[in-house]
C-alpha cells in the first residue's frame, strides 16, 4: 500500500515538474513572438474595403424595427465582434466566418495564434501583416479590448457587437475549462474544487497570480478593465456607459436565437446567414449543477459581471419589445426549424457526440487540459452536393476554420502538443 502511494506521489511530482517546465517554455515562446509596439503613423482608414457584390445591394426592409416600412437597407459588412470567453462566441464566430467568406470580406486576424496576444491589451501591430492605412471589414478573435486601437483599424461606421452570459454559469464554465491553468487552484483541497473555492474565494484567490483573471469578473476583464475593482467604483458605471454607447448590440447567451434575430435586423442580413450548430458544447456529465447557495456565491464573487449582465439584459428586452414579441417568436421558430432541417441534412445521428466518437481529426474541437469534455460532430457520409460545402463549414471547429482562412497557428498548435503530453 505504501509503495503504491509512493508511486502515485512520484508520478504526480513528475507531472508537476514536466508541466511547469513545458508551461515556462510556452510562456517564453509567447513572449518572444509578441510583436514589438512601435509608434505608428496615423493613416486614415478607408471607408470600407468590401467588394459589395450583388448579394449586398440594398433590399427592402421587412417591417424592421430600425427602418420605416418600405425603406431599403444595405447589409452591413464592417463588424467588430468583441469575443468574450465562455459565451458561445465560437458558435457565433462560425456565423461570421461563413458570412465573410461568402462576401469576400477582409478579416483582421492574429498572427501565429488564435487570439490577439490575450491577456495583453489589443494593439494594431498584433494583426497579421498589418500596415497603417490597411482596410479590414471584420475583427472577431479573442482580445482584451483596447477601444482606441480598434478604432484606428476599422472604418468609422463599423458595427460593434458583443455577447454576455449569466456570470454564475460563466464562472462554472471558466473554472472547468481554465482551472488547471490557474496555479492557485492547485492548492484547493478535495475533489469538488469549485464548491470549496466558492466557500471562501478570498482565501484562495490571488489577484496577482498567473491567469487569475479567468476566475473573477472575466467579462469585465475582457473589456480591458481591472477585474478586481469594487462594485461601487465609478469606473464600473463608466464602462457600462461606454459599452452602451459604442456597441450596437449586446447579445445574451441565454437568448442566443433571439440575439441572432436582433442582429439580423440590425445588420440587414438574411436568415440564411444566421444558421448555426452549437460548437464547443460540454457533455452534460462535466457540468457542475450550481445549488441556489452556490449560484448566489458565484454572483457575489463576480458582482461586476453580474451588474453588466443585469443592465444589458434590461436593454436587450427593450430591443425585443421594439422588434415585437410576436414577430420575434415567429422568427425564432423559423430559425429553429431551419437549423433542425440543416442538422438532419448535415449531422450523422442528428446531434453532437463525445470527443472519442468523432471520426475525423478535422472535426475534433480543442479540449481543456486533462479533459475530453468538449463535444463535436460527425459529418454525414452522403450529403448531397448542394449542401456538402455548407455542412462542412457549419461543423468545422474554430481552430480548423482559422487555418482554412489562412491563419498560421503555430504557437497554438505547439501548445496543443504540450497539452496532449500533459493529458497523456
Amino acid at each position: 500500500m505504501a509503495s503504491k502511494q509512493g508511486r502515485q506521489w512520484r508520478s504526480m511530482c513528475k507531472g508537476l515538474v514536466l508541466g511547469t517546465l513545458l508551461t515556462s517554455c510556452m510562456i517564453l515562446l509567447y513572449c518572444l513572438s509578441t510583436p514589438q509596439i512601435h509608434s505608428l503613423p496615423e493613416v486614415p482608414v478607408p471607408y470600407s474595403c468590401a467588394h459589395r457584390p450583388s448579394q449586398l445591394h440594398p433590399k427592402p426592409t421587412t417591417n424592421s424595427s430600425q427602418q420605416t416600412p418600405g425603406q431599403t437597407c444595405t447589409p452591413k459588412v464592417d463588424i467588430m465582434f468583441m469575443k468574450t470567453h465562455k459565451t458561445a462566441s465560437s458558435t457565433f464566430l462560425n456565423v461570421l466566418f461563413r458570412f465573410g467568406e461568402k462576401h469576400r470580406l477582409k478579416f483582421a486576424f492574429p498572427d501565429s495564434r488564435n487570439d490577439f496576444f490575450y491577456p495583453s491589451l489589443f494593439q494594431r501591430t498584433q494583426v497579421k501583416d498589418y500596415r497603417p492605412g490597411m482596410c479590414f471589414n471584420i475583427i472577431c478573435n479573442h482580445m482584451r479590448l483596447n477601444a482606441p486601437e480598434v478604432a484606428k483599424l476599422l472604418p468609422m461606421d463599423t458595427s460593434y457587437i458583443t455577447i454576455l452570459r449569466d456570470p454564475a454559469e460563466l464562472f462554472e464554465s471558466s473554472f472547468h475549462y481554465f482551472g488547471q491553468l490557474v496555479p492557485f487552484t492547485w492548492k484547493i483541497p478535495g475533489d469538488d474544487k469549485l464548491t470549496e473555492f466558492l466557500r471562501d474565494p478570498n482565501y484562495y484567490f490571488d489577484p496577482q497570480g498567473f491567469n487569475s483573471f479567468y476566475l473573477k469578473n472575466l467579462l469585465f476583464f475582457d473589456f480591458g478593465q481591472d477585474n478586481t475593482l469594487e462594485l461601487d467604483d465609478p469606473q464600473v458605471e463608466e464602462v457600462i456607459r461606454f459599452i452602451t454607447e459604442r456597441f450596437q448590440l449586446v447579445m445574451l447567451v441565454e437568448y442566443f436565437e433571439e440575439s441572432l434575430i436582433l442582429l439580423k435586423d440590425a445588420l440587414c442580413w438574411e436568415l440564411d446567414d444566421m444558421l448555426f450548430f452549437k460548437l464547443n458544447a460540454r457533455k452534460g456529465s462535466t457540468v457542475s449543477k450550481l445549488t441556489p447557495e452556490l449560484r448566489a456565491r458565484a454572483l457575489e464573487w463576480n458582482a461586476i459581471d453580474w451588474k453588466l449582465h443585469q443592465h444589458f439584459n434590461h436593454t436587450f428586452w427593450k430591443r425585443v419589445d421594439a422588434y415585437g414579441r410576436r414577430r420575434m417568436a415567429e422568427d425564432v421558430a423559423e430559425l429553429r426549424r431551419r437549423n433542425t432541417e440543416m442538422a438532419s441534412i448535415c449531422i450523422e445521428g442528428g446531434s453532437a457526440v463525445e470527443a472519442g466518437s468523432i471520426q475525423e481529426t478535422a472535426m475534433q474541437p480543442w479540449q481543456p487540459i486533462g479533459q475530453k469534455s468538449i463535444m463535436g460532430y460527425n459529418l454525414k457520409k452522403n450529403v448531397d452536393k448542394a449542401h456538402r460545402k455548407l455542412c462542412r463549414k457549419m461543423l468545422t471547429p474554430e481552430l480548423q476554420y482559422l487555418t482554412e482562412l489562412g491563419v498560421n497557428l503555430w504557437i497554438t498548435k505547439l501548445w496543443g502538443h504540450v497539452r496532449d503530453i500533459l493529458n497523456w
